[in-house]
C-alpha cells in the first residue's frame, strides 16, 4: 500500500525532535522485515531515509510506534506495548483494514432474541477462563477483511457448542462472510446477524471452508461443523460488570470495544487501562475475567493472530463503571444458544 508524506505528518508529529538515525532503529528495523516477512516498494534512485518510497515512509511510522513502546514501558503502568507485525501501520490505516463492527446497521428487528441475561445477585466466582477449561479455539487472524464480527460470532459459537457437546471445532468465518447476506462482509457486520444465520443454516468447519481474506461466492457444500437446527437464538447480555460476569461463567460472550488505538494496536501483555476510549467499532469475543496483580480485568480473544497481545488475547480492565474499558460494557453483548439435542437437522 503507497501512502504520501502528508499521511504520516500527524503520527510523527511530535516526535520527529526523537527521532535519529540511528543504527539501533536500522537495526530493530531490519529484524522487524525479517521476522514479519514484510516487503516495501522503493524508488531505483532512494535508499532507506532519503526519497519518497514505501520503504521510507514504513520505517517513520515504525519509529514513531518503537518511540510510543519505550515510552510507555518506561512508565511502569498495568500493561506493555511491543513491535508486533502492525508495528508499520498508523492508527488510521489499522482502524480502517482490521475492525469492521456495525453495531446500528442493518436493523435488528425480527432477530431471533431470546431474552436479557442479568445477573441475579448469586455470589460469582473469582475467576473464569474458557481458554484453560479447552473450550476457546486458539487466536486467528482476519487480516485486512473487517470481518471481525464474523470472527467474534464463530468464536462464540465454538465455544457454545464445546461447552454443549464436549467438542470444540474450529468453524469457518468466510461462510459467513460469502452466505450472510444482511451484513456488509468485509466491510462490517453485527455477531447478532451472525447467530440468526446459524439457526437457519449449517455451520461449516473451517477446514472444510477456509478463510481468504476477501468476499467470494457463497459455496453449497461443505464440512458440517454444527448442524442446522442446532443454534436455536442468542441472549442479549446486560450492560453491567456484574451480568457480564455472570454470563462469563455460563459461556464466553460476544462483545464490542474500541480497538482503533495505538496502545490497542501494539499491545503486548499485562492488563491494559485507560488507554484505548470507548467508542466501539471491533467485535471480540470474552472469554473470561479474573485479576492480575491487584487488577480486575476482562479476558478477551481477539481476531489479529497470534503475534499480537498475549497469544491473540488481551486483558482488559475491568470496572463497574460503564461503558467499561475500551467500551466493553457498551453493548452489543451477546451470547448463542446451542442444543445438541434429537431436532437438529444434518
Amino acid at each position: 500500500m503507497t501512502i504520501r508524506n502528508s499521511f504520516i505528518v500527524a503520527t510523527v508529529g511530535s516526535f520527529a525532535s526523537e527521532l535519529p538515525t540511528s543504527t539501533s532503529y536500522e537495526a530493530q528495523w531490519e529484524q522487524f522485515k525479517s521476522t514479519y516477512a514484510k516487503v516495501y516498494s522503493q524508488d531505483s534512485d532512494s535508499n532507506l531515509l532519503g526519497g519518497t518510497n514505501e520503504e521510507r515512509l514504513r520505517f517513520e511510522i515504525f519509529k514513531s510506534n518503537l518511540i510510543l513502546v519505550r515510552t510507555r514501558n518506561a512508565q511502569n503502568l498495568t500493561y506493555t506495548l511491543g513491535l508486533n507485525e502492525f508495528a508499520d501501520m498508523t492508527a488510521e490505516e489499522f482502524f480502517s483494514s482490521h475492525t469492521g463492527l456495525l453495531p446500528s446497521s442493518p436493523s435488528l428487528d425480527g432477530l431471533p432474541h431470546l431474552g436479557t441475561h442479568e445477573h441475579r445477585g448469586t455470589e460469582l466466582p473469582s475467576e473464569v477462563d474458557w481458554e484453560v477449561e479447552g473450550k476457546v479455539t486458539p487466536a486467528k487472524n482476519q487480516g485486512q477483511c473487517g470481518a471481525c464480527w464474523a470472527f467474534s460470532a464463530t468464536g462464540a459459537l465454538e465455544a457454545a457448542w464445546a461447552i454443549e457437546t464436549g467438542d470444540l471445532l474450529s468453524l469457518s468465518e468466510q461462510q459467513l462472510v460469502d452466505c450472510e447476506h444482511v451484513d456488509d462482509n468485509c466491510k462490517g457486520g453485527l455477531m447478532d446477524h451472525a447467530f440468526a444465520y446459524a439457526m437457519k443454516f449449517p455451520v461449516c468447519t473451517e477446514s472444510s471452508y477456509a478463510y481468504e481474506h476477501k468476499f467470494g461466492t457463497c459455496r453449497k457444500s461443505c464440512g458440517v461443523g454444527i448442524p442446522k437446527g442446532s443454534v436455536t437464538g442468542f441472549m442479549d447480555v446486560q450492560e453491567s460488570e456484574s451480568s457480564l460476569m455472570d454470563a462469563l461463567v455460563q459461556q464466553p460472550v460476544s462483545v464490542a470495544i474500541e480497538g482503533d488505538k495505538r496502545d490497542f494496536q501494539l499491545y503486548k501483555s499485562g492488563v491494559l487501562s485507560g488507554a484505548c476510549g470507548s467508542k466501539v467499532n471491533h467485535g471480540v469475543l470474552a472469554v473470561g475475567y479474573g485479576t492480575l496483580d491487584g487488577e480486575a480485568y476482562w479476558k478477551v480473544k481477539n481476531s489479529w493472530g497470534p503475534s499480537w497481545g498475549e497469544k491473540g488475547f488481551v486483558k482488559i480492565h475491568r470496572s463497574q463503571r460503564r461503558p467499561g474499558e475500551c467500551g466493553i460494557l457498551s453493548g452489543p453483548l451477546s451470547y448463542p444458544v446451542v442444543s445438541s439435542g434429537p431436532d437438529i437437522v444434518v
